[in-house]
């Protein structure tokens, strides 16, 4: 990583029962327009990383957080308008149909209506952009999430299991997008699937008890080195 930091976190330990971290003495700095992959084996505690950052879970103890260059909370308004979230599972805004979902987080961000024709037709989601969001296929559903990420461009966005659900075309659609998603600002994702972690990282975090083991940059990232380090964190 090079220059500022945008996002510098220090010794998180997060846990659902006191007593028993899911995370603990993780620090990772990520910086301005670079795409991260964040790896680990099932219940390393991928999801838990992003659904802290996103303020949803309160049983978190941090040393220091900076955003930008300045002390920060996850609750931040601030730093909420700053960062969209896709989540793996999402079935929030039932009764909206994506137009109206989109108008609804614009509006929220203070922004103004992006154009996600682009978008809509890069991920074949024209026949469904006035169908309610509970009415969506897993995949569909999935697709109005990310059109919403990409077009609103946040300084920060952050994806858990984007690949999930998404048909062959739209993932390669999506490694496109995430690829180059340094132009607007900085992507953390989260993925089991090395391949997608390949494709688009500038950076690779291995998610390894509960903190950040190893990382991987340029041409270190390579699907058999890091296979080899998720094999020997499996047999630990």
């Amino acid at each position: 990583m090079s220059g500022t930091a945008l996002l510098s976190l220090n010794n998180l330990s997060v846990w659902y029962t006191a007593g028993h971290p899911v995370l603990s003495g993780l620090s990772l700095d990520l910086g301005e327009h670079e795409v991260v992959g964040l790896i680990g084996l099932n219940g390393a505690g991928k999801t838990t990383f992003i659904k802290t950052v996103a303020g949803l879970l309160p049983g978190y103890h941090l040393d220091e957080a900076t955003w930008d260059g300045h002390p920060f909370s996850f609750r931040d308004k601030a730093f909420k308008r700053s960062r969209y979230i896709v989540f793996a599972e999402d079935r929030s805004f039932p009764y909206f149909t994506f137009r109206e979902y989109l108008a609804y987080v614009a509006a929220s961000y203070g922004e103004a209506l992006p154009d996600v024709t682009g978008l809509v037709k890069g991920f074949h989601f024209e026949d469904y952009t006035d169908v309610l969001l509970k009415e969506l296929s897993t995949g569909n559903l999935k697709k109005a999430y990310l059109i919403t990420a990409f077009a609103l461009q946040p300084k920060l966005l952050l994806l858990d299991e984007p690949v999930n659900g998404l048909d062959f075309q739209s993932t390669e659609f999506l490694y496109q997008l995430m690829g180059g998603y340094q132009q607007y600002g900085t992507l953390l994702f989260s993925s089991h699937i090395l391949e997608s972690i390949c494709l688009t990282s500038d950076r690779v975090l291995v998610l390894e008890q509960g903190r950040i083991g190893r990382t991987f940059t340029g041409a270190e990232i390579a699907a058999g080195k890091i296979r080899e380090v998720l094999a020997d964190e499996e047999h630990h």
